[in-house]
């Protein structure tokens, strides 16, 4: 590991005192030899400005540490590069860290950072914006700016969220859109289209998670016109892990998505922050684009691997 890192804390990200995430880092990297150059960002514009001269700087790692908006935008800036990035999980969800098995707790994700084992891991890409977990059209960016207006005028997060799905649900809009993926080509009216960086679980308990970053392709779900009382079926077929089993539920594979609608600007949510892009939407996957620091895999976990390895060439 080059040394120094930079560090970029989202100062509103979680709900602890990141004061004192920030004593507790700072006394973990001294402990280890590591001059971090910790950083205190109170909003996204000073993330992404922070970032951009971390990128532009001699550090070979800079490490984010919030919710998966903190981590998408740092790692938008480094992708393509052969800098590296860490992952301090201190937001509310917390996906990217969970589907690499990076640790949650504060002391043991700084543990793995300065353990320094490092992967490739692909990220998605909308007309240029890069995104590490999920993009969606539709419902999702409607709630998300909704939920974000009634935060500014003092309400808290989950209230917010709340109202705001009740509204949007009460509208429940629809998407005209012609989408192109493989060869493939759909027209249709919609209510959402999701797509992934690589494949969401949809038939287990770990709905909504995956097993792997790096397989080098997108993942795209979507439900043709369909009514409230079935968006409602979808999400209990959800809650018992069998959504693929309905006829009202699209899932492709795939490496590259246009899609196309009658409107010349889109509301489009990328890692959880809604984007106005223009239309047509041209998503594409990187493989391999990112350097990340993930834990070590066990020699268990390692043998398992080369025993598959060997399985499959026999």
């Amino acid at each position: 590991m080059s040394l120094p890192i930079n560090v970029i804390i989202n100062a509103a990200s979680g709900t602890s005192g990141k004061e004192d995430e920030q004593r507790i880092l700072a006394d973990i990297f001294e402990a280890n030899g590591i001059d971090a150059q910790i950083n205190l960002a109170r909003n996204g514009a000073e993330i992404v400005k922070i970032a951009k001269h971390a990128a532009r700087g001699d550090g070979r790692m800079i490490v984010a540490g919030g919710g998966d908006g903190t981590i998408s935008a740092v790692a938008a800036e480094i992708v393509g590069t052969e800098k590296i990035l860490g992952v301090l999980p201190l937001g509310t969800l917390n996906h990217f860290a969970k589907d690499l098995n990076i640790p949650l707790d504060l002391e043991e994700a700084a543990r793995t950072i300065i353990a320094g084992h490092v992967a490739k891991v692909d990220v998605g890409e909308v007309n240029g914006q890069i995104f590490i977990n999920n993009s969606s059209l539709g419902l999702y960016p409607d709630v998300v700016r909704r939920r974000e207006q009634r935060q500014r005028l003092g309400y808290g997060k989950w209230n917010s969220l709340l109202r705001a799905a009740f509204k949007v649900l009460r509208r429940y809009p629809f998407l005209d859109i012609r989408l192109n993926a493989d060869g493939k080509e759909i027209v249709t009216r919609t209510p959402f289209v999701f797509i992934g960086n690589n494949t969401y679980e949809m038939e287990s308990f770990n709905i909504g998670g995956r097993t792997c970053l790096d397989a080098g392709h997108l993942s795209l779900y979507m439900t043709p016109r369909t009514g409230r009382l079935a968006l409602l079926k979808i999400a209990l077929r959800t809650l018992f892990g069998n959504l693929r089993q309905g006829k009202d539920f699209v899932s492709l594979c795939t490496d590259e998505v246009w899609i196309e609608t009658r409107r010349r600007q889109l509301r489009v949510a990328t890692d959880g922050e809604v984007l106005m892009l223009e239309t047509p939407l041209h998503y594409r996957v990187r493989p391999a684009a990112l350097r990340v620091i993930v834990p070590a895999k066990t020699e268990d976990e390692t043998g398992e691997e080369a025993s598959e390895e060997a399985s499959e060439k026999e």
